[in-house]
């Protein structure tokens, strides 16, 4: 008997918790760009902020998704922390709603958020109408949970020794606080075990004191989630906002538990349903911290700075700079970001393709060592990009949406791959000429800078392409490529015509000079490659790609003279 009430319990409380994911993923995905445009319009001053954060913990149904959107901003520094506190204080608010609605006899409504939830889900592609489907089933499942756990529960409400060990572990306040904190930590939601709570007040297993005492942990317990999840250990200044939360909680709690056992009463004497009034008292205390807190917030911030100040630290170029774990959940906003991370990437090649020439012209061994470095840094924003987005995918993506995730890990891998010949190939070839202290011709000079800086500005457009997917500008991208193609043909020729004149500085650099022709090409086309899943869809690349097969190879590079 006492196993089965135990898994019941269990089961129950999964089944609670997996609706409450379903709320909050089908919410973000139908709305996630929105409520980020929410959030940041709400930040003019604090009242404004305090009512974004309380909408926007009320959709999401999760203070600490808001918590960590909001430090994802502060550590960005798109808002200042006064704001931000008041955002949090909106959304401790905000998220005791959905338990106040669930603390009424809602139970019969559940078969009717699950038939619509159903009919929205399946209606075909995904659309906001399938995600607010997906959120009915999960409104539909939480109320399931809480139609089991009371079942469950009202069975064993005369089992003595079941009524023995709860009042054993919630006899002290003190320790009720900390049992609700911990549970909630662990299940990442204070509505959760606040629902719980709710139960067993319901099912008398524990008294109103002990209920009273269990919501306060589990106020505290949610605000222990964003200090872990949403702050950087080399960085004070990231925990200035969770520890702030952090603050207004415990203050909050030291001022009412003298009072817990008055306050019990009175609340008990005006509700007696002990579901409905622990989902009150909830409400009650969330509001009266945020009254309490509201006009001081410039003090504690204030405060926060200083003892949390910004570590001042060199950046590090290998280090990630828009790849934003919080938006993992919003698929649009993620990909987003990805997206940025690659263009971040971009500028690292696009460097490493300046510094590579100017090193070769100028015989700068300095910047060839500058080189390398780069080519590191983009070896790290590859695999980061990469992992990111992998972690995207584990998620419910759309056809739109996975085929540009593909794309964006396609040109992050074609960006490491020109990386890769500029630090292995053109540095080589630097490296060389400026050890044997050899000079190219003025007319091979010349040749060689026009071809690096019509490929400087194809990856100028590339990265235009790669953003907006401009059919007009890939069109234009690989017609440069034809037209490179005859460059360097015409370029070859004119370099065998010196090398028949017999000029040594072309008998001396014909094998660089071949050499940076080729790496060259092969770096546009890597670059040409994020034009064809633009122009995929039309049909028009398949010609070129044929056409490209058909290119004759670079004639060998001759070596009159010399082996």
């Amino acid at each position: 008997m006492g196993t089965m009430v135990l898994l019941d319990l269990l089961g129950g409380v999964a089944l609670l918790l997996w609706g409450l994911h379903m709320v909050h993923s089908g919410i973000l995905r139908a709305f996630g760009p929105d409520l980020r445009l929410l959030l940041a319009k709400g930040l003019t001053n604090r009242f404004t902020a305090f009512a974004a954060g309380l909408g926007l913990t009320a959709l999401l149904q999760s203070s600490t998704a808001t918590a960590l959107i909001t430090s994802s901003f502060a550590a960005e520094g798109l808002v200042s922390l006064v704001p931000a506190l008041a955002i949090m204080l909106g959304a401790n608010v905000g998220t005791t709603l959905i338990v106040q609605v669930l603390s009424f006899n809602v139970a019969a409504v559940a078969p009717v958020l699950f038939v619509v939830g159903l009919v929205a889900f399946r209606s075909g592609p995904r659309s906001k109408v399938k995600d607010l489907g997906r959120v009915s089933i999960g409104l539909g499942l939480m109320l399931l949970a809480l139609h089991i756990l009371l079942d469950t529960l009202a069975p064993a409400e005369n089992a003595p020794g079941m009524r023995v060990f709860m009042n054993a572990i919630t006899g002290d306040p003190v320790l009720c606080i900390l049992i609700g904190a911990v549970v909630t930590w662990l299940v990442h939601s204070s509505v959760a075990s606040v629902l719980l709570v709710m139960s067993l007040a319901y099912s008398q297993f524990i008294s109103p004191y002990a209920a009273f005492a269990l919501v306060l942990g589990a106020n505290l317990g949610s605000a222990i989630n964003p200090l872990i999840e949403g702050a950087r250990r080399d960085n004070p200044a990231s925990y200035r906002l969770p520890v702030g939360n952090l603050v207004n909680r415990l203050v909050g709690i030291l001022l009412i538990a003298p009072f817990l056992r008055p306050i019990t009463e009175h609340i008990h004497a005006w509700q007696p349903d002990l579901a409905k009034a622990t989902a009150q008292f909830h409400i009650a205390f969330n509001v009266a911290t945020a009254v309490l807190f509201i006009g001081v917030l410039d003090g504690m911030a204030r405060l926060l700075t200083r003892f949390l100040p910004a570590r001042v630290q060199e950046t590090d170029p290998s280090r990630p700079r828009y790849l934003d774990e919080t938006a993992l959940e919003t698929p649009s906003l993620a990909l987003t970001d990805a997206s940025r991370e690659v263009l971040h990437m971009g500028d690292y090649v696009e460097a490493m393709l300046r510094k590579v020439m100017a090193a070769m012209m100028t015989n700068d061994r300095g910047l060839v060592d500058q080189v390398s470095k780069m080519d590191n840094s983009v070896d790290s924003l590859n695999e980061a990009i990469k992992l990111y987005v992998t972690k995207l995918t584990r998620g419910s993506l759309d056809e739109r949406e996975g085929q540009r995730a593909m794309e964006i890990v396609a040109f992050a891998i074609n960006l490491e791959h020109m990386g890769d010949i500029i630090d292995k190939n053109l540095s080589e070839l630097a490296t060389k000429k400026i050890k044997r202290r050899l000079q190219f011709s003025s007319e091979g000079a010349e040749e060689l800078s026009a071809f690096h800086k019509r490929t400087i500005d194809s990856l100028r457009i590339a990265f235009g392409v790669f953003m907006s997917g401009d059919a007009n500008e890939a069109r234009k991208l690989l017609t440069e490529k034809a037209a490179l193609r005859a460059v360097e043909l015409a370029a070859v020729d004119r370099h065998l015509e010196r090398l028949r004149e017999g000029r040594p500085e072309t008998i001396e650099t014909t094998s660089l000079h071949l050499d940076v022709l080729r790496d060259l090409r092969r770096i546009h086309s890597h670059i040409c490659s994020v034009a064809y899943p633009v122009l995929d869809a039309t049909g028009e690349t398949a010609a070129d790609r044929s056409r490209d097969a058909e290119v004759d190879p670079l004639p060998a590079a001759p070596s009159p003279g010399r082996p």
